[in-house]
Parts: structure tokens; sequence; C-alpha cells
């Protein structure tokens, strides 16, 4: 697979590892999956439901770990 998103909710972390369930986006055959991925990977504040999400373009050799975007308070 050369390009995927693929769209994960932290379940439960730690000081050092996060458990993070992983939907693909579009959905394809399979269920979600789950990961076990140190904390320093995850490039935002860990908080138990905040969205992670690791892109591939056909382009990069390695993915991109991004987090979702925060709505600002007025």
């Amino acid at each position: 697979m050369t390009n995927f998103v693929l769209v994960g909710t932290i379940l439960s972390f730690d000081a050092f590892l996060a458990t993070v369930e992983f939907q693909t986006n579009p959905p394809v055959n399979g269920g979600p999956s789950l990961a076990v991925m140190p904390v320093e990977a995850i490039p935002c504040k860990i908080e138990i439901g905040k969205k992670v999400y690791i892109v591939k373009h056909e382009n990069q050799e390695i993915p991109t770990i991004a987090c979702e975007k925060q709505e600002k308070e007025h």
C-alpha cells in the first residue's frame, strides 16, 4: 500500500506507551486494528478519546503522525 490514512482513537496510555485503535479511511475489508505506540511518537497532548492520524503518501518514505486539530476557544 503506497498511500493510506489511518484514523486512530487513543484508548489508554501510561508514561511510556499509548494503545490506539486504528481504522482505515476510507474503510476497507477487516475491522479496526490496535497498535501500542510510544507516547513520544505522538506529537500532541495525549488524552483518552483523542484522534491521531497516520498518513503515508507514495512520495514519502516514512508515514507522518498528526493529531486532531484543536478548535480555538473564544
